[in-house]
Order: C-alpha cells, then sequence, then structure tokens
C-alpha cells in the first residue's frame, strides 16, 4: 500500500478495508456503476495529465462507423433498423507500451492492493493483457469527437477520467436495455434511444474519479467534446483468464499496430 499513498487517496477509499469494499460491490450491483470522486490524488492527476499531453502525438486517431451491438451487419434488417443502424466513434488513443515506468498510472494497474480491491468489487480475478499494447490506454477526445451508442462485449470497464473538457464528454447511458445472455436485444427500445426520445441518465465525474461500470447490457455513449481541451481518460482494462491478448484485427482496428 505505501506506493500507493502518494497516489490515491486513501483515508477516502480504504480499499483493503471489507466493509468499504462490500459497499463498492453493492452499489455496483444495485445501479451497474461505480463512481468515486477524487479517487487518484490531484498531485497525481496532474503528473499523468502532464505525461497525457507530452505524449498526445504519438497517439493514435481512429473514426469508425457501427452499429451499437458492435457487430457485423445482420441482412435480415434494414439498414435503418437499430440492429443495423450506423453510429460513430471518434478518439485517439496511446497504448500501454508508451506509458512510462513510473507512471502513477503504472504504479496503480499493477499493485495488487489495487488488483484485489477491483476483483472483489467485480467478483473477479484480474489478470493484465498478454499483449504489450491492451492493458492500460489514454485516450484523447478533441472537439467534435464522440463515443457513439453502444453496448460493450465485456462484463466491466474500470476508466480514469484525468482531463475534463471545457464542454460536452458527458457520459450517458440507460442500464438494463437488453439481455445478451437470452439474446433479448429490445429493438424497440434501443430505436427510441437512437432518435433522442428515451430519458437517459448521466454520470456526473471530475479529475481523478475512478469509475466502475458494466456496460455488458446497458446502452451507453460518450457526447461530442465541445471546445479547445482535450477530454483525456484512462481506460484500465483486465481479462477475467490469464494469457489473454487482444487480436490482431483488434489492435490493427484500435491502435494502428501490433
Amino acid at each position: 500500500m505505501s506506493k500507493l499513498n502518494p497516489i490515491l487517496d486513501l483515508s477516502a477509499y480504504p480499499i483493503d478495508d471489507p466493509d468499504f469494499r462490500a459497499e463498492c460491490r453493492n452499489t455496483l450491483a444495485r445501479t451497474g456503476a461505480l463512481v468515486l470522486p477524487g479517487f487518484m490524488k490531484p498531485e497525481a492527476v496532474e503528473r499523468v495529465k502532464q505525461e497525457g499531453l507530452a505524449k498526445q502525438h504519438l497517439a493514435y486517431y481512429t473514426a469508425n462507423q457501427h452499429n451499437v451491438y458492435l457487430a457485423e451487419p445482420d441482412p435480415a434488417f434494414g439498414e435503418d433498423h437499430p440492429r443495423n443502424r450506423k453510429v460513430t466513434s471518434s478518439k485517439g488513443c496511446i497504448t500501454d507500451d508508451l506509458i512510462g515506468v513510473d507512471s502513477p498510472l503504472r504504479i496503480m494497474y499493477n499493485a495488487e492492493a489495487f488488483r484485489d480491491f477491483l476483483g472483489d468489487v467485480l467478483a473477479e480475478t484480474l489478470y493484465e493483457y498478454a499483449d504489450r499494447l491492451s492493458s492500460i490506454n489514454l485516450h484523447y477526445a478533441g472537439e467534435g469527437q464522440e463515443l457513439g451508442w453502444h453496448f460493450d462485449n465485456s462484463s466491466f470497464a474500470i476508466t480514469l477520467l484525468i482531463q475534463k473538457p471545457a464542454g460536452g464528454g458527458v457520459f450517458e447511458y440507460v442500464e438494463n436495455m437488453r439481455d445478451a445472455d437470452r439474446g433479448e436485444m429490445n429493438y424497440e427500445a434501443v430505436d427510441r434511444v437512437l432518435r433522442g426520445e428515451f430519458e437517459v441518465k448521466q454520470l456526473s465525474m471530475e479529475p481523478g474519479a475512478l469509475v466502475l461500470f458494466r456496460g455488458r447490457n446497458a446502452i451507453h455513449r460518450v457526447t461530442p467534446t465541445e471546445g479547445k481541451v482535450t477530454r483525456m481518460l484512462v481506460v484500465l482494462a483486465y481479462n477475467n483468464q490469464p494469457n489473454v491478448a487482444l487480436s490482431e484485427t483488434a489492435r490493427m482496428t484500435f491502435y494502428g499496430r501490433l
């Protein structure tokens, strides 16, 4: 824990305390989202932000069109059907191999106490990615860039906000929108979301906030960034099995290299 003390606010968030872990686990189970404001200390956030600004020119930028199910189009439905309707996602990303060995992100990600805390809250045993690009990613969203509506393929996502934009960049979601395990895709409600006719929730977060989110059955997006301040968000990616690597196709799509 001594390595984490300069990085995380362990007085507000005693990650080794069983009662605190149970509280976090219950919140995540009840709402599908857990937001811990100020989880990373301001000094550590600033260090990560400066590293991100210094390395932003190394980011790989993508702009993709996809459907909300992140799947190949289904010819059984028309192009305008919610199963196939296209939305846009655009962002930049620097990969794990570009994150410094002394970065607060690296120290936090590798710390056994932090990984145990996450695993307990998520009820998973967590392992880093076997490839050298995927474990820690720092994402950039400049003006007009966004993350389109979608469902995650994985059962959980762990993120940390580093820099908030001047406007936009709002995380919006609707929980329990589908039941992927039962194959219930809820096209009618998804159509209403895509048309802007469905009441959505927002997650409010400031720099330093750790967010755990269950996005497999919750449709969600990040609205376009407004203004000249780039939104910076860290994705801390783990697997529930050892020796798993992101596929070469996925790495080329997201990172532009292997």
